[in-house]
């Protein structure tokens, strides 16, 4: 849920000053404010304090609507990551319950209801995701996954409405992003979804009292709910509780992150290949690469800046450390190395290697020939047969390492073959025929 400006008016203070490099005395405030994780955090002095005093608690919610997380949740996951390791307990909630009901924010529309069995499959989908990121156990600092609905399919209507219900005013909720933006949009908001904030609010409580949580953290759209949960801790079990917000992230050229003409760059590498994901970093833009190697690698900051000071074409250097290293946290060394030298032999040596995104298709399709502008799109190098048009009429579409120069032109293969299809120098796919 987006922050109300209620909210956020009593907050501002706190919001990090970015010329500063040693506001925080705690290891992971310090560690998440130098590598520019921090947008919000509700008395941050305090918890600052909590964080030296001993290993804190915080846990961020991931609702089960894909059998996989993609890029966009990549700066939550890191901050549980640099939670953990700068000696903190990670909490990782599944939103079996919620995700019954829909979050609202940022979203025009209400998201489709899954039934429990989608919920049940996306959920072990993106349990994939934290093995490779956080180490679970029993320890002071062991990560633990537990799943709202535990708590959330348990409760009574009517007892919930009067112990929890009643901490919770219309005139505020009503003041919220995610709200006014589909009233103003006269787009229905039903009373389901308008439930979400609350239930996420008391998550938030639960946590407190069965895990010893004290802060919830997530994107800046979650301002406030989390400010929700903060003040209900406060009002029925008189805790201080805390939360924290990182910025939203976009590339330079203002895209949305995790977003390609390909579709969603997701996480698990049933989704998106390890290579396509290495070719995913690979490919951003020079103005982000400093900042992605802050936020989405651990290398240090001295070397980090070391890579953003290199010039010219010298930066494409840069985006190879920051495609391996993204691509080594989630998908192992072995998977990076892979795609690494799958790249370097494609781009390099110019050779069709294994391991580049493939498509089958089948021989008595290509008999009579297949357009390349259908092929284009058929592999994800093109969105649509617009754009693979231009990318023809531009010069940048090879066949087997020919210029396609006409976008009427067909490719005919028979079976058993491999054609090499490229869009530009950068991208390339591979069409098996059988």
């Amino acid at each position: 849920m987006t922050q109300s400006h209620t909210a956020q008016s009593h907050t501002d203070q706190h919001r990090p000053d970015p010329s500063h490099t040693a506001r925080y005395r705690s290891d992971f405030l310090a560690t998440l404010d130098t590598r520019g994780f921090i947008d919000q955090c509700t008395d941050a002095a305090a918890l600052d304090a909590l964080a030296v005093a001993g290993p804190v608690t915080a846990y961020i919610g991931f609702d089960c609507t894909a059998s996989s997380l993609h890029v966009g949740s990549l700066v939550p996951i890191m901050m549980l990551r640099w939670l953990q390791r700068t000696g903190h307990k990670p909490i990782v909630l599944m939103g079996g319950g919620t995700t019954k009901v829909g979050d609202p924010s940022g979203k025009d529309e209400s998201r489709q209801l899954l039934t429990d069995d989608q919920i049940a499959a996306n959920m072990a989908g993106i349990r994939q995701v934290f093995t490779r990121f956080l180490d679970f156990g029993d320890g002071p600092t062991g990560a633990v996954m537990v799943n709202n609905a535990d708590w959330l399919d348990q409760l009574a209507y009517i007892p919930f409405l009067r112990d929890i219900g009643r901490h919770f005013t219309i005139n505020r909720m009503l003041g919220f992003e995610s709200v006014k933006m589909r009233l103003e949009r006269e787009q229905p908001l039903t009373f389901l979804e308008f439930n979400y904030m609350i239930l996420q609010g008391y998550d938030f409580l639960e946590l407190f009292r069965r895990r010893g949580c004290r802060l919830q953290m997530g994107g800046s759209d979650q301002w406030g709910n989390i400010v929700n949960g903060i003040e209900l801790g406060r009002r029925i079990d008189q805790t201080a509780l805390f939360g924290l917000t990182t910025p939203l992230i976009t590339t330079a050229s203002g895209a949305k992150m995790g977003k390609t003409a390909a579709g969603a760059v997701w996480l698990n590498a049933d989704r998106v290949s390890p290579y396509d994901y290495w070719q995913y970093w690979r490919n951003t833009e020079d103005a982000d690469v400093g900042r992605f190697l802050r936020l989405f690698t651990e290398l240090p900051l001295d070397e980090i800046a070391r890579l953003e000071r290199l010039p010219g074409a010298e930066v494409n250097q840069a985006k190879k450390v920051l495609a391996f290293e993204a691509t080594r946290l989630c998908h192992g060394e072995a998977a990076a190395l892979e795609a690494a030298e799958t790249a370097r032999r494609t781009f390099e040596d110019g050779a069709a290697a294994d391991g580049l995104p493939t498509v089958d298709l089948p021989a008595a399709r290509l008999a009579d020939g297949v357009t390349v502008v259908e092929l284009l799109v058929v592999t994800g190098l093109a969105a649509s047969k617009g754009e693979a048009r231009r990318l023809i009429k531009g010069g940048g579409a090879r066949l087997d390492d020919a210029v396609v120069a006409d976008d009427a032109a067909l490719a005919h293969a028979a079976s058993g073959a491999t054609l090499k299809l490229s869009a530009g120098r950068k991208r390339h796919a591979l069409i098996r025929v059988v």
